[in-house]
């Protein structure tokens, strides 16, 4: 399981250092793809394979679904971290999340998978999300409360 927030930066040629913490989950290699919220998301190997089966078995008449699959399938790259723990972030991602080379990024864990972030938009983001968060009173995950 992933937790909590690290703040590496992108190198000058695009390389974000895992957290240490993590890199022991991701040394098999890893799936990087778009993420919700100009967020990038970062997949263990085998959890990606998980999930593309999942999507797998959405309808393809659906247009939502073949547009879903597209997306989050063309934008995909596997990698295998190098012994520092670095990936690469290809220059379309670091585009789609506003990543800057030399510039601090956030690093989230979020159980199952890791999600890359633009320092400036994560602050945001949660700036928007806590105080909804703080205040919840339905049940969000069910059977849970």
């Amino acid at each position: 399981m992933f937790l909590g927030t690290h703040y590496p930066k992108l190198d000058d040629k695009g390389r974000l250092t895992l957290p240490a913490k993590f890199r022991d989950d991701l040394a098999g290699g890893v799936v990087i793809t778009k993420g919700q919220d100009r967020s990038l998301a970062v997949w263990p190997a085998a959890e990606f394979a998980d999930y593309a089966g999942r999507i797998r078995e959405a309808s393809r008449s659906d247009a939502r679904a073949r547009a879903y699959s597209r997306v989050f399938f063309s934008s995909a790259f596997d990698q295998v971290p190098d012994r520092q723990g670095r990936v690469t972030i290809p220059q379309a991602l670091r585009d789609y999340a506003n990543l800057a080379a030399d510039a601090s990024a956030v690093v989230v864990g979020n159980h199952a998978t890791v999600e890359i972030w633009n320092a400036d938009e994560w602050a945001r983001y949660l700036e928007a999300q806590e105080p909804q968060f703080a205040d919840l009173s339905e049940e969000v995950v069910p059977g849970l409360f």
